[in-house]
């Protein structure tokens, strides 16, 4: 576990927005959640401060490169992959244990091998390299097997953060959709995981599962020759983390039930079927890995009926890193969720801004998934009603970027009402980069 009297060790707090203000009668409470760690290895985007080698450096890292036969179609595919992935490696800080992996319908370690992890340095990461130059397409895929290598060679490291990036360019045709999930619930928990989809090929489902499932980012790379850069950001990113495990604690009074909890920033990602019991009335919900960062949680829940001008504590959300012998420790910010109950129609009518916009948000998630679905069925009419749905909520809320790709697969008629038509022709890539990104946010206006 991350040892917290390290002056680089993220601060965390809690800040809860929200109405408390309940009609007679009104029994549902909702509340978005900010948490924000500051200080550690990140600030604003930029790259880790570099730590010193040896085991302090607290983090290992598992690199997993599709082999497979279709990466040679077109030939600078498996090129690419190579120098994304040697990028990655000259990212790496001193000290940080990795391994490569090549994945195809069996998992092969390109580097260092033996069943072990090797130790950042100039000469290490230089061998990677050597050893990257070798890898050559062939063979099928079954990224079930990649993943659980990654585990065993994560799992052997005496670290704080483990962390796994995937690419893949091709759908997982060599083994059992549950084999696969099989592997994410084998792998959940025990280590994070950024997924990557390379030109058109593969299924945009299968690699946001495995992102979701392992609390990490997915994203299209549809043009091979933009692998490195994001390779770079994603291995930046990484090397931030300085907090692993870190839990949302959810303590609900007795005859309160909480009905969901959600990530909705930077992305929409559910979190309330993840709950584990974690002591009398509270659960625990996992966020994975932090940095220096700033992410949100919607925290819907159902509290007993209550008369005029009482009041109650409707949850107490905190912020804890479970321990291997059950017991947790708490990382020292909390935020309370509140209900009263009045008879001011205005005051228990009026919705919290950042609740409505991060509802607008999971809905426009949903739309736009549901759209492309209908799309993909061939039901023009419900996927333009979706879609449409989609490009008004995306206004609503200024969530250009979505906007931007929204317009790429619709003709924009009036965007205020939501009014589209679907392009007779949409290029792949910019449909599935409208899937892949379908969970991104933007955050309120202040």
């Amino acid at each position: 576990m991350a040892n917290f009297s390290k002056p680089s060790v993220p601060r965390f707090s809690v800040d809860v927005y929200q109405n408390e203000y309940l009609p007679e009668g009104g029994r549902e409470v909702n509340a978005i959640v900010t948490v924000t760690s500051t200080g550690g290895g990140t600030l604003a985007g930029a790259p880790a401060a570099p730590r010193p080698a040896g085991p302090d450096a607290g983090a290992a890292v598992a690199l997993m490169v599709d082999c497979s036969g279709s990466m040679d179609y077109p030939p600078t595919k498996m090129r690419n992959a190579r120098d994304a992935t040697a990028a990655a490696v000259d990212t790496l800080r001193d000290g940080v244990h990795f391994a490569v992996i090549g994945g195809t319908h069996v998992a092969k370690e390109v580097y260092p091998g033996g069943g072990r992890l090797a130790v950042a340095d100039a000469g290490t990461r230089e061998q990677a390299k050597q050893a990257l130059r070798r890898l050559s397409a062939g063979g099928g895929t079954a990224i079930g097997t990649w993943l659980r290598l990654a585990d065993r060679l994560l799992s052997s490291a005496d670290v704080a953060i483990r962390h796994g990036i995937l690419l893949t360019d091709g759908r997982n045709e060599h083994e059992s959709p549950e084999d696969l999930k099989a592997a994410l619930d084998a792998c959940a928990g025990r280590f994070t995981c950024d997924a990557r989809g390379v030109g058109t090929d593969w299924e945009v489902k299968e690699v946001t599962s495995i992102a979701s499932a392992l609390l990490g980012s997915a994203d299209i790379v549809a043009d091979p020759a933009g692998l490195a850069a994001d390779f770079t950001r994603m291995m930046e990113t990484a090397m931030g983390k300085e907090v692993a495990d870190v839990a949302l604690r959810v303590w609900t009074p007795v005859g309160t039930t909480i009905r969901f909890v959600k990530q909705v920033a930077p992305t929409v990602e559910e979190l309330t079927g993840r709950r584990t019991e974690a002591g009398p009335r509270a659960g625990d919900y996992p966020t994975g890995s932090w940095g220096d960062e700033s992410r949100d949680y919607h925290v819907c829940v159902e509290v007993p009926a209550a008369g005029l001008g009482q009041e109650m504590l409707a949850a107490r959300v905190s912020l804890v890193v479970p321990q291997p012998d059950g017991s947790a420790q708490n990382l020292g910010a909390q935020g309370l969720v509140r209900a009263v109950w009045t008879d001011d129609m205005t005051a228990s009518t009026s919705i919290n801004p950042q609740v409505a916009h991060y509802t607008g948000q999971a809905e426009l998630a949903q739309a736009i998934q549901e759209g492309l679905d209908l799309r993909k069925a061939g039901d023009i009419d419900g996927a333009t009603a979706k879609l449409g749905r989609a490009v008004q909520l995306a206004g609503a809320s200024g969530n250009a970027d979505t906007a931007k790709l929204l317009a790429k697969v619709v003709d924009v008629v009036d965007a205020a009402t939501g009014t589209v038509r679907l392009k007779a022709k949409v290029a792949e890539a910019d449909e599935m980069t409208l899937e892949t990104r379908s969970t991104k946010t933007v955050r309120v206006k202040k």
